[in-house]
């Protein structure tokens, strides 16, 4: 398989240890897809994964959301097809030109929705759906202000 770029650190600390290199692209296995990604989005845990506050293995490549175009499939793999435009969250790996990631962590974009949109989207709106559903559900008649939606 052939290269592609991706932004990783080897060691823990500021930004400065973010280091753009390319990483070997592994074949789809079962029930995974190969994905050309067109955005990741940049969340704090980015940031808490390269300065050591959250343990990964290391050498690391961050991102956990993004959005992007199938562009190969495990044999099994029959939800996603090529060409499909998708995003994700919770795979790791985001910010690298492809991410190999399991099928059902995947969610189709609709058409009319841009791949930037798609990316920037699932986290927060995931906390913020499961602020108003679970943690304090909603009732009719009652309003709402989520502030900082774009993290923080």
């Amino acid at each position: 398989m052939p290269n592609t770029p991706a932004i990783r650190f080897a060691e823990t600390g500021g930004p400065e240890v973010l280091q753009i290199t390319e990483v070997e692209l592994a074949e789809p296995g079962p029930g995974q897809a190969l994905i050309a990604v067109h955005a990741s989005g940049v969340n704090f845990i980015d940031t808490y994964h390269r300065s050591g506050l959250y343990s990964v293995d290391l050498p690391f490549i961050p991102g956990s959301e993004g959005a992007g175009i199938v562009e190969a499939v495990g044999a099994d793999v029959t939800d996603v097809a090529v060409g499909d435009h998708v995003a994700w969250v919770g795979v790791p790996g985001s910010y690298a030109g492809h991410v190999l990631a399991p099928t059902d962590a995947l969610l189709s974009v609709p058409d009319g929705v841009s791949l930037d949109i798609a990316a920037a989207v699932p986290l927060q709106g995931m906390t913020a759906h499961y602020l108003v559903s679970d943690t304090k559900p909603l009732q009719p008649g009652d309003r709402c202000l989520i502030h900082a939606a774009a993290g923080g």
